[in-house]
């Protein structure tokens, strides 16, 4: 508006003088401010200065500055990887699955070959983007094994898992929010050993849902429980959160959890802990089979010896004939006393079905 208002003041011509009067030029300013303007066509503050609206910018980034830093809402960038290996039981792959629709964080993986090695896990994951593992080992199509692991650095524990129980195979009536963030409650009795304590850090990353995931819901409405028995063993369940007074009904899945070995690497490395109590379940059923075995030859060696006693005194061993006389099941050599017999069997299932009620 100002460089218009220059054009037309440079533009305006000049006063025709006459004889007798004398005009004036007339400026006409369109929508004119009430400040007042200079020859540059500015206002009296003049033009503005690159210093001026530099320090205007400062202001601005120092007031932000005293408000702090913008704050990203989803900062837990943990992943897990959720996998088996080839030749698990529909069992072992459904607990598997259910983990997988628990957890929005997790990634699955096809099936891992019995032939290549554990750590080529570590590699997996990086090009999958996890920084966790949870893996479960089928051996001979009957023993199921998980390895919790933290790829890269470490450390790694590998349990044995007992009494597997799924969500499909429980038919519960708890219900839970697809990719709802769970409550993770531990037993107080994980603080008191190191290695309890290492395995609750394991479970809080991993199980965790990260805060403000983009496939999380804003909603905590279920339980993950982990509680150690009297013999050492983890027994998880997830509990679904009815009402606010804290009211609970068990989803599933169900398992019991055996400490084998915990690992300073991934899948890898020095021995930390080691389970003292820990029995292969190869070596429970070799004990088994050797159980089986003693008992046939107990029955045999039973059988010797009691032969070997009526040899040494055969009138110990003789029995009393006046027991035979009350002896119901003795066979019955005599014609007509089978015909009675008959009778009485034939009276007897009369009696039976005249009991029974008639179906119409």
């Amino acid at each position: 508006m100002k460089a218009k208002m220059l054009k037309k003041w440079k533009k305006a011509k000049k006063p025709k003088v006459g004889k007798n009067k004398q005009e004036t030029p007339v400026i006409d300013h369109e929508e004119d401010d009430d400040e007042p303007i200079d020859e540059t066509g500015y206002a009296t503050n003049g033009p503005p200065v690159a210093g001026e609206t530099a320090n205007a910018t400062n202001g601005a980034d120092a007031e932000t500055k005293k408000e702090g830093p913008i704050k990203k809402k989803w900062t837990n960038r943990e992943r897990v990887l959720v996998f088996c290996s080839r030749g698990a039981a529909f069992r072992d792959r459904h607990l598997m699955n259910d983990f997988k629709a628990l957890m929005p964080h997790a990634k699955g993986e096809s099936k891992l070959d019995n032939n290549t090695k554990l750590p080529m896990i570590n590699e997996i994951a990086e090009m999958k983007n996890c920084t966790k593992c949870l893996y479960f080992e089928n051996r001979k199509r009957k023993d199921l094994y998980m390895w919790a692991a933290n790829i890269g650095k470490g450390p790694s524990v590998k349990f044995l898992v007992h009494n597997v129980h799924t969500m499909d195979e429980l038919r519960l009536s708890g219900n839970c929010l697809k990719g709802s963030r769970p409550v993770l409650s531990f037993d107080q009795a994980f603080d008191s050993e190191p290695h309890l304590q290492l395995i609750k850090q394991l479970f809080m990353q991993t199980f965790g849902t990260p805060n403000y995931h983009p496939r999380s819901q804003p909603f905590v409405d279920h339980v993950f429980s982990f509680s150690l028995t009297g013999d050492g063993r983890i027994w998880f369940r997830n509990f679904q959160i009815v009402d606010e007074q804290g009211m609970l009904q068990e989803i599933g899945p169900r398992m019991v959890l055996e400490v084998i070995k915990v690992f300073d690497g991934a899948f890898e490395g020095a021995v930390l802990y080691e389970n003292p109590s820990y029995q292969s379940p190869n070596d429970l059923r070799r004990q088994l089979k050797l159980a089986g075995a003693n008992r046939y030859t107990s029955k045999q060696e039973a059988k010797q010896s009691l032969q070997e006693r009526t040899e040494l005194n055969p009138d110990a061993f003789k029995g009393d004939p006046l027991d035979e006389l009350f002896d119901t099941t003795a066979p019955i050599d005599d014609q007509e006393g089978r015909k009675l017999k008959r009778a009485i069997e034939q009276t007897r299932t009369k009696r039976k079905d005249k009991k029974k009620p008639k179906i119409e």
